[in-house]
């Protein structure tokens, strides 16, 4: 493994991963509440859920975070090698996947493995391995 040092950028990263904890602690110390985001998303959508209020604010300010970002320096650029088919199949996948699992990366790998929570440590490898193996298959055995 190579490291592409001119694109090597340790301290955005380490800002962006002090971010998400600061946030994820502060929605769980305030709410009581872990900071899933497809919990918050589906409670969302659930009439009878409480605190949406909260809970629309902190995935505003997931959508927002990167207007924010620009006022800094520019975004990324993204780049889609599957098309917007393969696009559209995944985020389907991951949404039934999350539901599956009682759960998504943000709350099982950043809010449950910090609480060392044994569930969220057997679902985020889990999600990692499926990972791994999807990626192989479509790039080795498919050759996409």
């Amino acid at each position: 493994m190579t490291i592409d040092w001119g694109n090597f950028t340790p301290w955005t990263a380490l800002a962006g991963g002090v971010l998400i904890g600061a946030a994820a602690s502060l929605f769980i110390l305030l709410n009581g509440r872990i900071a899933g985001i497809s919990g918050l998303l589906a409670s969302l959508l659930d009439r009878g859920a409480e605190g949406r209020g909260e809970k629309l604010i902190f995935l505003l300010g997931v959508l927002l975070a990167p207007l924010l970002w620009m006022l800094f320096g520019a975004l990324p650029v993204m780049e889609f090698q599957s098309g917007w088919i393969g696009l559209v199949v995944a985020g389907l996948l991951v949404g039934i996947g999350t539901r599956y699992g009682s759960g998504c990366t943000s709350g099982h790998g950043v809010c449950g493995i910090s609480r060392l929570s044994p569930r969220s440590i057997v679902a985020t490898l889990m999600f990692m391995a499926a990972g791994f193996v999807t990626v192989f298959v479509l790039r080795h055995l498919l050759g996409g």
